[in-house]
Formats: structure tokens, sequence, C-alpha cells
């Protein structure tokens, strides 16, 4: 719980999707580019970070990608077996930051809505574990880390809610 009140402690009007995902890379002890962030903007979704996927494009709501699963169901999921789960791998093939696309791969991912404080959805954060094969990607991840991960979304939603003056966006 400590960690996530470095998370609390952000300035929400300060706060960037930079230093936000920076924050919570620190939580999960991932890289910060294996932290996603997505807003949801009408029946898109589009990356806030990493800064690399801004002008990738946009997920459609509709689409069966898992983000947009996550907005549409509300709820969190885990998957240590990602690359198991059918998904577009289109996103996987920009190269962020200073990686190759060989560290590149999706192995292990939670993902959670992202609410306002009304309970709307706003948005979809993301935490992956990226590598070459999955025994190089670290542990698997766990139904603690979900409910963590769960928590920093929350938070998550209050900030982008201020930053952005949106206390009502569209509901999902």
């Amino acid at each position: 719980m400590m960690q996530i009140e470095q998370l609390a402690s952000l300035d929400s009007w300060g706060s960037t999707p930079e230093s936000i995902c920076a924050c919570v890379a620190k939580i999960f002890q991932v890289k910060v580019t294996e932290v996603a962030l997505l807003e949801l903007g009408g029946s898109m979704l589009n990356f806030l970070h990493p800064a690399e996927l801004k002008t990738a494009g946009a997920i459609p709501l509709s689409s069966s990608a898992v983000a947009a699963r996550t907005a549409r169901s509300r709820q969190a999921e885990l998957f240590n077996s990602f690359t198991q789960v059918k998904h577009s791998s289109i996103f996987e093939l920009v190269k962020l930051g200073e990686t190759g696309l060989d560290d590149q791969i999706i192995q292990k991912l939670m993902t959670a809505p992202v609410l306002a404080p009304g309970g709307t959805v706003i948005g979809v954060i993301q935490i992956s574990r990226k590598a070459p094969r999955p025994a190089a990607a670290g542990p698997d991840f766990i139904l603690d880390d979900l409910r963590q991960l769960e928590l920093v979304a929350l938070f998550v939603g209050k900030l982008m809610a201020k930053g952005k003056g949106m206390s009502q966006a569209s509901s999902v």
C-alpha cells in the first residue's frame, strides 16, 4: 500500500502520462515502456503512454483487443501466457525507447479499467512483462498484483479526471 501512496502524492495538475507511468512502473518493478495508459475518447482508446504509441493508431472500443474488452467489461484481467491470447500485435512492432524489437514481445499482461471518480470508464492501464521468450519475462503476475493494479487504476482515474477537467466522460 505504501507504493500506491507514491502515486497519490503526484500533483494532479502537474502530472503527465509519463510521470504517472514512471511511478506505476516502480510500483510493479517493470520498465516504463511496459506500462501502457490509454484514454477513452468517444469510441476509441488512444495511447497516452508510451509516447511512441500515440501516433501508432487507436483501438476501436468495438474491437476484440484486450484493452477494448477491458473498457467494455470494466473488469481487470491478468494473462501469464499472453502470447497464447488472441490479440493484435501491431503495437508490439513499434520500437519503444532503447529496446530492440526482440525484447518487445509481451509475454505477461495485466489490464484494468481506469475509472473517473463517478465510476465512468475513462481509460485503460496495462502492465506487461516483455521478453524474447516466456522464461526471460520474469515472474508471473499474481492475484495480489491484479488487486494492486485495480487500486492504482482508481488513483490514475482521479489524476486523469482532475488533470483533464473530466468530471463526466462518455460512459461505457
